[in-house]
């Protein structure tokens, strides 16, 4: 959902952390975990398009030269979790303001946090983060996110879900809505969520995930993005949009999984840095990409 802000200048580069730190603040109860079956390297990083195999090559090669020929720029991440492989384009790094994919981050924290007993989700709370999932509700979001202690108690969770790269906005502390990150941190993220999260919690995430809001409507529609790697896929995915860039334009962010077993995961951010039917030109972007990769390569 659109989240009102004025943004900052973007540059610089950020690198992802590891997930070594989430490890040791997190031990939750009954931590039982279900993966894809490496057959390769847990987490080797690898250089561009590396250990893929040749057909895959080719989707990434197109999906380059695609986003490429749009509009502003897209970071993009791809992991095969089966292999270890990982494609990073060159924007990989750039940060982005990332609208409402921290939703996916609170959720995350919150379901953790109440493993450890630290706090205790009643039903309300649940709802809420449903809401803030399934339709990207941003008062949900915000009701949450001040009721477990803002940014002081969220934001080094985050962090050590491997996200290293994040940064809160100076002129608008303490606010969710109001986070820079790259593409190489939302893919740590949802890399957690599907390899660390204890089993029940990933599986209610992914549900969540594949099956979010696709009315008709500006601020609720989340199927678009890794969404568009098409129904054969399985797609899932946490969404975040906005036009509140300095100069008008979209950012248009998309993390998520795709495939059996969410064997590939994905992150997308694209800032259009066109003002005119800046939302449908970033939706469509990101959407392209993930269905030149994905669609029939599982069929």
């Amino acid at each position: 959902m659109r989240k009102s802000r004025v943004p900052l200048v973007l540059s610089g580069v950020l690198v992802a952390g590891s997930l070594v730190a989430a490890a040791l603040m997190y031990e939750p109860r009954g931590a039982e975990h279900e993966g894809p079956g490496r057959t390769g390297p847990a987490r080797e990083e690898i250089g561009p398009s590396r250990g893929f195999d040749p057909a895959f090559k080719m989707r990434i090669a197109q999906a380059e030269a695609y986003a490429k020929s749009r509009p502003g720029f897209t970071g993009i991440v791809v992991r095969d979790r089966r292999t270890g492989a990982v494609w990073r384009n060159a924007n990989a790094a750039t940060p982005i303001w990332a609208c409402s994919t921290p939703k996916l981050a609170i959720a995350a924290d919150l379901l953790l946090r109440d493993d450890l007993g630290s706090i205790t989700l009643g039903d309300e709370d649940r709802e809420l983060m449903h809401r803030m999932l399934h339709a990207s509700d941003n008062d949900a979001a915000t009701t949450l996110w001040d009721r477990y202690g803002g940014e002081k108690s969220f934001a080094p969770r985050f962090r050590s879900f491997g996200m290293a790269g994040i940064k809160f906005a100076d002129r608008h502390p303490d606010s969710w809505g109001w986070i820079q990150a790259s593409a190489n941190d939302l893919e740590q993220l949802i890399d957690f969520v599907l390899e660390k999260m204890p089993a029940r919690h990933r599986n209610y995430l992914v549900e969540e995930m594949r099956s979010v809001d696709g009315a008709d409507s500006l601020d609720t529609n989340q199927r678009w993005g890794v969404w568009g790697a098409g129904d054969a896929a399985a797609p899932g995915n946490k969404n975040g949009w906005s036009d509140d860039n300095d100069d008008g334009s979209w950012l248009m962010n998309s993390v998520g999984f795709v495939g059996p077993r969410e064997q590939f995961t994905v992150a997308l951010m694209n800032n259009t840095q066109r003002v005119e039917d800046g939302y449908q030109v970033g939706k469509e972007t990101v959407t392209k990409v993930s269905e030149i990769l994905f669609k029939d390569y599982f069929s």
